[in-house]
């Protein structure tokens, strides 16, 4: 009976050990996530602090300065979205902790099942040892 214990107790620490790794795996991918938009973000900033409008000597045509006016507006559209996608990003690597923190919990709560189940048999040959006979020695005279 305890030995089916120990073998499911082990079979169901694997089971929780690859599970922890697999939510620490999506909890990594989460991080490069959110530090891909982060680094779009902050591209998408610098290319619209390039287009700013700038005082000039000489005015220039009205064509370049329409140019430039939609493509800052371009600019400020994909920042808005860059930023509703690291919000997003950011909301789903909280998520991705919460599940390996608790993936972690459950993995920690089987390995404290494990050491009693051990601590607990290693009880059990202890008690039974010293439950056991004595065995009487032979003396043997000196010859």
């Amino acid at each position: 009976m305890a030995d089916r214990h120990a073998k499911k107790l082990d079979r169901i620490l694997r089971v929780r050990t690859l599970q922890l790794d697999m939510v620490r795996a999506s909890e990594a991918e989460a991080q490069a996530k959110v530090a891909n938009e982060e680094a779009l973000r902050l591209r998408i900033a610098q290319l619209a602090a390039g287009v700013a409008p700038s005082p000039a000597p000489a005015p220039g045509s009205a064509t370049t300065l329409i140019a430039a006016a939609h493509y800052r507006e371009r600019l400020h559209q994909s920042a808005f979205a860059a930023e509703r996608r690291v919000e997003q990003a950011q909301r789903g690597l909280d998520t991705a902790r919460a599940a390996t923190q608790e993936a972690k919990r459950d993995q920690t709560a089987i390995e404290k099942l494990v050491e009693r189940a051990e601590a607990s048999a290693a009880r059990r040959a202890m008690r039974a040892l010293e439950d056991m006979p004595a065995i009487p020695r032979k003396r043997h005279d000196p010859c």
